[in-house]
C-alpha cells in the first residue's frame, strides 16, 4: 500500500473516530503514523496536531448542526488547553523519545481500563 493511501486511511479511521466518539487525534493518528508509517514520535505528535485542527473543526460544525455544541463551555476547556499544548510542547522537546512513548503508552493503558472498568 503507498504512504499516500496509508496517510489517508490513518486520517479516515480518526475522523471516524472523531465523529462516533469524540476521539482520533492522539489516540489514534499517533499510533498509526509511529507504526505503520515510520514516524519518529515527536513528527507523529505535531502531524496530528495539524489534523486535529481540520477534524475538529469539521467535527464541530456537523455536531453544531445536530445542536450538540455548548460553545462557551468549549472555550472554558479550550483557551486553558492552548496554554496546557504550549506546555507540554515545551516538555516534550526536552524529554527522550523513549520517555515519550512510555507515557502515551501508560495512558492508553490507563483509558483501557477506565474503560473496562466503568
Amino acid at each position: 500500500m503507498s504512504r499516500t493511501l496509508k496517510l489517508a486511511a490513518t486520517g479516515t479511521a480518526a475522523g471516524v473516530l472523531s465523529g462516533l466518539l469524540g476521539i482520533g487525534g492522539g489516540t489514534v493518528i499517533v499510533p498509526l503514523l509511529v507504526l505503520w508509517l515510520g514516524y519518529g514520535e515527536r513528527r507523529a505528535t505535531g502531524t496530528s496536531l495539524a489534523a486535529i485542527v481540520v477534524i475538529a473543526a469539521m467535527a464541530t460544525l456537523l455536531q453544531g448542526a445536530y445542536g450538540n455544541v455548548d460553545v462557551s463551555k468549549g472555550l472554558i476547556v479550550g483557551i486553558p488547553a492552548m496554554g496546557g499544548a504550549l506546555l507540554g510542547t515545551w516538555i516534550q522537546q526536552r524529554i527522550a523519545t523513549d520517555t515519550i512513548s512510555l507515557l502515551f503508552a501508560l495512558l492508553m493503558i490507563g483509558v483501557a481500563i477506565d474503560l473496562v472498568l466503568t
